[in-house]
């Protein structure tokens, strides 16, 4: 009778589909290939809806130890990741960024997407801007060099403008994101592109309310911090997504939205299964060693070190258990 119903049980395992993990380390390129957009969802190139969970570097131009391939191994198997989001700085006050250095911001980003397609992850390439609409030439260039460059590789996620402060939607955000959209789709007809909302990319309602039309597979930024962002901003998505409005969290946070502390692993946890239930992609701010609360690494930690365990700040723990839960 014992081995009658281990039997039993093993043909009920041998049967359970299991071609869908959790884990987002096993959640990768080649198991899904080209990504789009149908409905709210991203779903892959059979149909099948797909999540993606992962990580963002921090601004390019202050830590660029991790810009290379070893944190990127790290970030893909140690934070259980199938996406990655590279910060590219477009203009700091003192440091420079693309509209300085431009040569020094492409190679730091080619390192990582090339790193991201060896790995077999996504890639989010993130115009990291609060006034892109200020540099809007800068912004035409430079997704016109990465979307040539990386044509027909569907690693690539584009991010066209982080975070806007108080631009309007109508007036300012929505005319320069049909602007970079055309260059993109120019190079690369079929790739996710990422759209920032006002507000910090907070007030996805403005974007649901006047939304960009005539063109496929985009999506519209939603950034929160845990311990700032309530059930408010879940409520204001919420809608968004009810009115056919697809969202990706291309970074949050599990703390203040200063990046202080304390953790508020509750609320983090709310905005996790809300996530979750609508099939939302997301990825945490930040691998970065700065000595705040929104860091994921402790300080002085290096690209080889990226997501070891004892590496990982308390924030950052309680990040990788949830990717790869």
């Amino acid at each position: 009778m014992k081995f009658v119903l281990a039997l039993i049980g093993l043909v009920l395992a041998c049967s359970v589909d299991i071609s869908v993990s959790k884990d987002a380390a096993l959640e990768t390129v080649s198991k899904h290939g080209q990504l789009s957009v149908k409905g709210v969802d991203i779903v892959d190139e059979n149909g099948e809806k797909v999540q993606l969970k992962g990580m963002s570097l921090f601004w390019d131009v202050w830590m660029p130890q991790y810009y290379n391939k070893e944190s990127i191994d790290g970030i893909h198997d140690l934070c259980h990741s199938n996406v990655v989001r590279a910060a590219m700085s477009v203009v700091t006050e003192e440091d420079g960024g693309y509209i300085e250095t431009p040569e020094d911001t492409l190679e730091r980003l080619f390192a990582v997407i090339d790193a991201a397609i060896e790995d077999d992850i996504y890639v989010i390439v993130d115009w990291h801007d609060h006034q892109a609409d200020l540099h809007l030439n800068y912004s035409l260039e430079f997704f016109d060099i990465v979307s040539k460059k990386y044509t027909g590789v569907p690693n690539i996620i584009y991010e066209t403008f982080n975070e806007p402060t108080g631009q309007s939607w109508n007036d300012v955000l929505k005319p320069y994101h049909e602007a970079v959209i055309q260059v993109i789709r120019a190079n690369d007809p079929d790739n996710i592109i990422v759209l920032g909302t006002p507000t910090w990319s907070q007030s996805v309602d403005q974007a649901a309310a006047n939304p960009i039309t005539g063109q496929k597979n985009i999506m519209y930024t939603l950034h929160f911090y845990a311990g700032t962002h309530k059930q408010w901003l879940r409520d204001t998505a919420t809608n968004a997504l009810n009115n056919g409005i697809p969202i990706f969290v291309t970074e949050y946070g599990t703390v203040n939205a200063d990046a202080s502390d304390p953790i508020d692993e509750a609320e983090s946890r709310l905005w996790w299964n809300w996530l979750d239930e609508h099939n939302i992609s997301y990825a945490n701010w930040a691998i970065s060693d700065k000595i705040e609360g929104a860091s994921a690494l402790v300080p002085n930690a290096t690209s080889a070190e990226v997501c070891q365990e004892e590496f990982l700040t308390d924030s950052g723990k309680l990040v990788v258990a949830q990717n790869k839960a």
